[in-house]
């Protein structure tokens, strides 16, 4: 009997739903919360398939899930890219891939960890050319951590001086300075196994997902450049957020591989698609092993789409 394990956290809709989903099944898998706890070198993995729901949150996660791939377990999102994304790689990514997206540029930390001292500091250009990075992005412009998720620490800043409050707040985070998307519409895709899309209007201000209305080929457009960034950062479970404006759907955030799959947020019909949706994979994914790819390969996607003299170093 193979098994999948699922790592959590407080959420408590989803992971009872998904589990009862997989089992109820009855294909040869059964599922379960995974148990942890001091994990030994080059331990062996009982789970064919994990689904990783807090690891960002937990860094022993992190260390145990990197192993468990070593074993041959498939992780559901693959810790070694997690370990690795942010939202300014994104945005390069995003670009090169050909897709709309923001002005984007990442700024050095407000504050350091004890130890740094300003000799360490000698390669950053001081004082940052502040006008020149909001004459690039415009005004207003968008300051968010470049590793945060769940719209935390996410601010309008509608003037340098407030971008400077917002800046000296920052403390250790490492902050991007981002062009803001007046948008005409927005949508949010929930994306499994990197095929399924599932493509929902949302309201970002009071938080709720409704039907889209997007005409045929707006619809065709987005879900063909959510399989794209799937596939370029092999994640399994994540969600991708488009703001439309004057018909062109820019990637706003999409680096979100723990999204919300919450029955109170998503409303029943879309929470029941993520967890039948999850089951469906995770049975596949059990049901017929595959190492997984542990050097990620974004030249497969790049090659082609870059100036001929970039190619050769992607």
């Amino acid at each position: 009997m193979r098994k999948v394990g699922v790592i959590v956290g407080r959420e408590w809709s989803w992971p009872p739903a998904f589990i009862e989903e997989v089992n109820r099944r009855e294909a040869g898998v059964v599922a379960e919360y995974a148990r942890l706890g001091g994990t030994r070198m080059n331990e062996p993995c009982p789970y064919a398939v994990i689904v990783d729901r807090i690891s960002h949150e937990v860094p022993y996660y992190r260390s145990y899930l990197k192993n468990a791939v070593l074993q041959g377990t498939y992780v559901v999102n693959n810790p070694f890219m997690w370990s690795a994304d942010d939202k300014f790689f994104g945005a390069s990514l995003a670009t090169a891939l050909g897709l709309a997206s923001p002005k984007t540029v990442v700024l050095p930390n407000k504050s350091y960890v004890e130890g740094i001292v300003p000799e360490s500091l000698r390669n950053l250009v001081y004082p940052l050319p502040w006008q020149e990075l909001l004459d690039y992005v415009g005004l207003p412009a968008i300051l968010k951590d470049a590793h945060g998720g769940g719209w935390k620490r996410v601010y309008r800043v509608d003037s340098l001086e407030e971008l400077w409050a917002r800046y000296d707040e920052s403390g250790l985070l490492t902050m991007i300075l981002q062009e803001f998307i007046q948008w005409d519409d927005y949508i949010r895709c929930m994306c499994l196994g990197q095929d399924d899309i599932l493509v929902m209007k949302y309201d970002p201000i009071q938080r709720r997902y409704l039907h889209h209305d997007l005409a045929p080929d707006l619809y065709e457009r987005i879900v063909h450049d959510s399989r794209r960034l799937m596939q370029a950062l092999g994640y399994d479970m994540n969600t991708i957020e488009w703001a439309i404006r004057d018909g062109v759907p820019y990637a706003i955030d999409f680096m979100n591989p723990a999204p919300d799959m919450d029955v109170n947020s998503l409303g029943p019909e879309f929470f029941r698609w993520c967890v039948e949706h999850m089951a469906d994979l995770c049975l596949r994914l059990a049901q017929e092993p595959g190492r997984q790819e542990r050097t990620m390969r974004w030249d497969r996607l790049l090659a082609g789409r870059l100036p001929a003299e970039r190619q050769e170093v992607v």
